[in-house]
């Protein structure tokens, strides 16, 4: 992995599902994908970017609290299954993950060394993280192999 990139990103918008799960159920996970897809295109709202997954906690037993989604280019509303959600503004290090996705954690602890060494500290209050993003940017369609997935890491960082 090479270093983070620091990007400020202007606020977003996204549709999703807010779920928990271990990784042993992230089949489960995956699958809300295509029915917030089908969502957005029954209401006729387009999709502007790759899918992503936005990551609130982890639990002491590793249940992990999720949301998965697709980013569009305003705010839509939701039903109570589906939700309209925003990418916080703010200043972000970013890096992209080359590989299969299964090695993510690997990215994940190269991120907490380089906010350890440089100061550079994520945004979590009481224990949520404010904006901890990953946006797969292969289409699986066009690259079965896992083992060249590209996936981008973004943590919103705390600057005050």
């Amino acid at each position: 992995m090479s270093e983070p990139q620091i990007e400020y990103r202007p606020k977003g918008h996204y549709a999703g599902i807010r779920t928990r799960a271990p990784l042993t159920e992230w089949g489960r996970v995956n699958a809300l994908l295509p029915e917030v897809e089908g969502w957005l295109a029954e209401r006729g709202i387009a999709v502007i970017g790759p899918p992503m997954y936005r990551y609130h906690t982890v639990d002491e037993t590793g249940v992990i609290d999720v949301e998965v989604g697709w980013p569009v280019a305003e705010p839509v509303e939701g039903d109570g299954r589906v939700t309209a959600r925003e990418v916080p503004e703010g200043d972000y290090a970013v890096v992209v993950h080359e590989g299969h996705p299964d090695s993510l954690r690997e990215t994940f602890d190269r991120l907490d060394e380089w906010s350890d060494r440089t100061g550079e500290y994520f945004d979590v209050r009481d224990g949520v993280w404010a904006g901890r993003f990953e946006t797969y940017l292969t289409d699986p369609e066009h690259e079965p192999d896992l083992g060249k997935w590209r996936t981008e890491v973004a943590y919103l960082l705390n600057r005050g």
